[in-house]
């Protein structure tokens, strides 16, 4: 019934409503197409957009970005709660789909529990039952501003080229607008080729300060990262990573805002990304650059009631790498978690051979399940049990559930994480299952 609700409220707002006429002219994964809300979404008119949006904005019902569309000089894209946005099928390797808020935009983006704003993969909305959704298939939102970060003030967002997509500052308090009850869905693209390590992710936000409000966000099947904070101060609550190619939480270049309340779920039908033959996809991983350097300001999340889900045996949890990896210099402060189904739970890789500082890191409350090691530092080529102040361990198998009902997606019985269902996260905006509805 929410489904038919949802797309009956997106019919009524089928036109694109806006002020000016800017909105005009501007592998190993498969899975079913289409379940009831984009079967009947695609049969609404689609609104192309494409360039950039340089005067206020509003769209509505459903929207095709064609190649990266970027909201700046002083605008504000208003995005009404039920929209659908996807991308125009373009060339291998072209950005497409991909919806930037420079440091001079901003976004108003807020749905609703009962009508989020989807950003999802246009095999969804071609009304075609046979074809497959695939990582990629939708570009990736990206938000920049000019919070304070480790880089210069002329570093270029990770995935694309040009001044416009420049990020950080001095300004803690820069705001980037509103996303509220969004989803963000097979998104991700390669700017030259695939692991070229200049990926887009998700959700990729850049020098975002703490004037943003990020609330309710779920970012599935994407090709890389589901969520990337460079630098920035940006605060965000009731995340949900779902069944990322790489990484849950990633984060770089001295990134300090706070985390509250956050799931990271793995799927083993995802794609799985590795480096080497080996697995190297993280719950959380975080640096403070990509050397390790001791440039100011540090790498310092404070992530607040997490819970990081992988796999309930150790044969699937190879797909994996570690729940929490911090390494190259990075921080961390870590409050109420509970982490299980990976290899290593929590890992602590130093610098050049240095001693592990457990002064970088303050948790507290934090349950960690590994298959091989609950708690380890990597110093150098040998890795080896640590005990870390503030964690309980557990290295069982099957994997500890840590009280929750049954938190593994892809295991007989319905997966359920309470008690830890902090963010409403098997809510009515949320979705994890895209078979079709018959």
């Amino acid at each position: 019934m929410r489904k038919l609700t949802l797309i009956a409220v997106t019919v009524l707002s089928v036109t694109a409503c806006r002020e000016n006429d800017s909105l005009t002219d501007s592998s190993k994964f498969e899975m079913q197409s289409a379940s009831a809300e984009y079967l009947t979404a695609s049969a609404l008119p689609v609104t192309a957009v494409s360039g950039a949006v340089t005067t206020n904005t509003t769209w509505s019902g459903v929207v095709e970005i064609d190649g990266i569309v970027t909201v700046k000089d002083g605008a504000t894209l208003t995005i009404q709660p039920g929209t659908f946005i996807k991308a125009k099928p373009n060339a291998t390797n072209t950005p497409t789909g991909v919806l930037v808020i420079a440091k001079t935009g901003k976004i108003n983006a807020a749905g609703t529990a009962s009508q989020p704003i989807v950003f999802t993969s246009y095999k969804l909305l071609d009304g075609d039952e046979d074809t497959t959704a695939t990582p990629g298939d939708f570009g990736g939102v990206i938000m920049l501003g000019d919070a304070p970060t480790n880089k210069p003030t002329t570093t270029v967002i990770e995935g694309l080229t040009g001044t416009d997509y420049q990020y950080g500052g001095t300004n803690a308090g820069h705001n980037a607008g509103i996303l509220k009850y969004a989803r963000i869905e097979f998104g991700g693209f390669d700017l030259f080729a695939p692991n070229s390590g200049n990926e887009i992710n998700g959700l990729t936000l850049g020098g975002v300060g703490n004037g943003t409000l990020l609330d309710h966000i779920q970012v599935s099947y994407g090709k890389d990262d589901s969520f990337e904070f460079f630098g920035g101060t940006v605060n965000a609550s009731n995340l949900v990573s779902f069944a990322p190619d790489d990484d849950n939480f990633d984060f770089d270049f001295g990134y300090s805002g706070t985390i509250t309340c956050a799931l990271a779920l793995a799927d083993y039908n995802s794609t799985h990304s590795q480096s080497g033959g080996v697995s190297d996809t993280n719950g959380i991983e975080l640096d403070n650059d990509g050397t390790g350097s001791s440039a100011s300001p540090f790498t310092h999340p404070t992530v607040k009631n997490l819970t990081i889900v992988g796999a309930a045996s150790p044969l699937k949890g190879g797909l994996y790498e570690n729940a929490i990896h911090v390494r190259r210099n990075g921080k961390l402060t870590l409050d109420n978690a509970a982490v299980t189904g990976y290899p290593v739970g929590v890992l602590l890789e130093t610098v050049s051979s240095a001693p592990v500082n457990l002064a970088d890191l303050s948790f507290t409350s934090v349950q960690a399940h590994g298959f091989t090691f609950a708690a380890a530092s990597k110093i150098g080529a040998a890795t080896a049990a640590l005990t870390i102040p503030g964690v309980t361990t557990s290295t069982t198998n099957p994997a500890n559930v840590w009280g929750m009902s049954q938190p593994f997606f892809n295991e007989t019985a319905a997966w359920n994480v309470a008690p830890r269902n902090c963010g409403d996260f098997q809510g009515t905006w949320t979705k994890y299952n895209f078979s079709i509805v018959q």
